[in-house]
């Protein structure tokens, strides 16, 4: 059996999709989980308590940490390690694998063009430490002998079956509502987005191969493309003509006086003011499995509406 832990997410629904081809028994867990196929089995629990996480994940072979918190700092800073200490301390208890599905936060502001798994962890922000802090936690375990566990990183992403996500909200939704698309700090830097559908593939496989283990892998993503570039393809698909709005630090920064969001934002736009390359050639290497083409990815969003 594998465990989902935060089944609900961007990513979890597709995983568990995808797990079913390695494994009869998928267990969801999420404070309110949902089933994805007809037989899963469903464990309600919240990942802050050590007792209910330990039964959540017990008689699983592998535990896949996709959870997502609300966009904010202090509660990241809450609840973070606190979560990901319990999940280690099952995953000891029960001698099962860890997957722990990460972005790219912690990575040296100065080194994002190209991002490799050998990037120098140096983060800028809050919510990079944090990421930083949790990894390393891991990662302890993994040299101490105590745990198996991988990081599976991705971009940011992007797909058909998300709620959130900075190019689904502010590009696909706001062209298809015939507003203007969004783009943060300068349309002429190079960003690139993982296919939400790709990272549950590529994750999936990675738990499921053994010597994946005790490595840190980027997903596979393609692009990079510009925002420029970005708006004019998803325009292009939805029928409606490239209109576009550059939001500034400075404007964000005034908006993150009456809007929690923005405010949580302005941190991170380092990633939009200057080139943002995710490679992820390691993945592709080992594992002969390239990345949805942008197009096509780009035309499966737009069909699901």
């Amino acid at each position: 059996m594998q465990v989902i832990l935060g089944s609900g997410g961007a990513i979890g629904v597709d995983l568990a999709h995808e797990l079913k081809k390695y494994d009869k028994k998928v267990r969801l867990v999420s404070r309110n989980p949902q089933k994805i196929n007809d037989d899963d089995e469903l464990f309600p629990c919240d990942l802050t308590n050590t007792d209910e996480v330990e039964k959540a994940v017990q008689g699983a072979d592998v535990a896949y940490l996709v959870v997502g918190l609300p966009y904010k700092a202090k509660l990241w800073e809450k609840l973070w390690p606190l979560m990901m200490q319990n999940v280690i301390s099952a995953c000891k208890k029960h001698k099962m694998r860890l997957v722990f599905f990460d972005n790219i936060y912690m990575y040296n502001p100065e080194a994002l063009n190209p991002m490799t798994e050998e990037t120098e962890i140096r983060p800028s922000s809050k919510k990079g430490k944090v990421r930083a802090q949790i990894a390393q936690m891991i990662f302890d375990e993994v040299a101490a002998g105590n745990i198996e566990a991988l990081i599976a990183r991705s971009a940011d992403f992007y797909g058909p079956a998300i709620n959130n996500g900075a190019l689904n909200e502010t590009v696909f939704k706001n062209l298809k509502a015939g507003k203007k698309a969004i783009w943060f700090c300068s349309l002429n830097t190079k960003h690139n987005y993982t296919y939400t559908p790709d990272a549950a593939k590529a994750t999936a496989l990675l738990g499921n191969t053994q010597n994946a283990y005790g490595q840190v892998w980027h997903l596979p993503t393609a692009g990079p493309h510009t925002g420029k570039e970005w708006i004019e393809m998803v325009a292009s698909e939805t029928g409606v003509k490239p209109k576009f709005q550059v939001a500034s630090k400075f404007l964000i920064s005034v908006m993150g006086l009456f809007n929690p969001v923005m405010k949580e934002l302005v941190e991170m736009l380092y990633q939009y003011d200057r080139d943002y390359v995710f490679d992820s050639s390691k993945f592709e290497t080992v594992f002969k499995m390239k990345a949805t083409p942008v197009k096509i990815a780009i035309k499966e969003i737009v069909k699901a509406g």
